[in-house]
């Protein structure tokens, strides 16, 4: 081999090792807020738009949340594959991100134009308007998320590129969280529900746009030799023996399921057990409070202690969140002070969770032989879906349990518990399985070792 080739064969091997700059990590972290506006909207505000604004039925919007997500959660399994075998000019996943942008941003709008037609109508376009949703932000966001792994292999790369992630994550969702409903009610009835999505659209196509043009693939971005091809269910198969992906994919269904309640289900708790649904806004800033703080040494911590152990600290205290609200379930002060303790646990969800899916690809290129980053994120994906749509079926299901009927001015005491419980029990059921699976997650400290053996090879 000459020198030349010699050097260029360095250059490829060197770049998975490469960091991205700040600037690069902004700017991807941008892009995820647009995406995370109607996310938040969909998980905080559709169930309430759908009973109280579009008069659809809380058993029929449960039954819709979860068929559609389960089906969409099939989709990523394909739309993972499908990343994992894109080949263009921008490499696997960024061209996605500027492919899907426009679709992605148009069906949120429909999302929330709910007709005024016969009830039959509005659950069929209901039905329709939320998979169309789901399978644009299947398009975009597997691929946002496989590019983190794909632009770095450093493990603090990542931990950093997914702390400024974090950030836009959570600005995002306070911004929805505190002004989408007073804005919509302002402007009134469904029109304003459609004004703050078109809002939100205008941004989600800007941040996605800037994101594609300032990131890098450095990741198998040029492989050194042409690689043999490995068949779908070769893959499949291999990730399922992938114990640690297991692992962060069962947590990913149990911390979405528990953020869907927590968003979701508070408006309701404002409105019917508070009194005030403007206390919402105060719900979202004390959850994400924690968060807020955290972000000034998250850095450092993760650095010191590790991704596991923290997300295992914290979901230990969120556990007394619960624990609070339920000493006076009518008290504003008790609600907030659990808010507080509970937002402790969503640390590692906003901060690194998508650095522990990442971190679980080289786990398995280690333990398989190849390497399918796109299928472990959407796999992943998969899993978020499942727990946002079991969140958002609970809702639905238990209020309709209840006897829940939406726009009155006051609920039965059967509906009115059944709120207590999805605000209080059952978060505190989840956040106690979640312990339990992070105890089980010890790939921080393998995770060295396999790199070494991995750029060995």
């Amino acid at each position: 081999m000459s020198a030349k080739s010699q050097q260029e064969l360095e250059f490829v091997q060197a770049r998975p090792q490469e960091r991205p700059g700040h600037k690069e990590m902004l700017n991807y972290g941008l892009g995820f807020f647009g995406i995370i506006l109607i996310w938040t909207m969909v998980g905080t505000f559709l169930a309430f738009y759908y009973t109280d604004i579009a008069g659809i039925s809380a058993g029929v919007v449960g039954t819709l949340m979860l068929v559609s997500r389960l089906l969409d959660g099939v989709t990523d399994i394909g739309m993972g594959s499908v990343v994992d075998r894109t080949k263009s000019k921008h490499g696997k996943a960024r061209p996605w991100i500027l492919w899907m942008a426009l679709p992605f941003a148009v069906s949120g709008v429909l999302l929330f134009s709910v007709p005024d037609i016969s009830m039959t109508g509005k659950i069929i376009y209901a039905y329709i308007t939320y998979i169309l949703l789901i399978l644009t932000y299947t398009a975009i966001s597997i691929p946002y998320k496989t590019l983190l792994g794909l632009m770095t292999q450093d493990p603090k790369g990542r931990s950093l590129v997914n702390i400024y992630t974090g950030v836009f994550t959570m600005l995002s969702t306070i911004l929805v969280m505190t002004l989408a409903e007073p804005v919509a009610s302002a402007i009134g009835g469904n029109f304003g529900w459609t004004a703050v999505s078109l809002a939100i659209a205008v941004i989600i196509v800007v941040t996605c746009f800037t994101s594609f043009h300032s990131t890098e693939e450095r990741v198998d971005a040029e492989p050194v030799k042409k690689k043999k091809k490995v068949p779908f269910k070769t893959e499949f198969k291999a990730l399922l023996t992938n114990k640690y992906w297991v692992i962060i994919t069962v947590y990913c269904v149990l911390a979405y399921t528990l953020n869907a309640l927590l968003t979701g289900a508070g408006l309701y708790y404002a409105t019917y057990i508070l009194g005030n649904s403007s206390y919402f806004s105060f719900f979202a800033l004390s959850l994400f409070l924690p968060t807020i703080v955290c972000f000034f040494f998250i850095g450092k911590l993760v650095g010191r202690f590790g991704k596991r152990n923290i997300a295992l600290v914290v979901s230990l205290v969120a556990i007394f969140g619960s624990i609070i609200k339920f000493i006076d379930p009518s008290s504003l002060a008790f609600f907030l002070t659990g808010n507080v303790i509970q937002g402790f646990g969503l640390i590692p969800v906003i901060t690194f969770l998508y650095a522990m899916i990442n971190d679980t690809t080289e786990y398995g290129q280690w333990k398989s032989g190849f390497r399918t980053a796109g299928l472990v994120n959407s796999a992943a994906s998969f899993g978020m879906k499942v727990g946002t749509g079991i969140g958002g079926a609970l809702i639905g299901w238990l209020l309709a349990f209840g006897g829940y009927q939406g726009a009155l001015s006051e609920q039965s005491a059967s509906a009115s518990q059944m709120i207590i419980a999805l605000n209080i029990q059952l978060p505190l059921l989840f956040t106690v399985l979640q312990v339990i699976l992070l105890w089980m997650y010890k790939l921080d400290k393998e995770y060295p070792s396999i790199l070494k053996e991995l750029n060995q090879k």
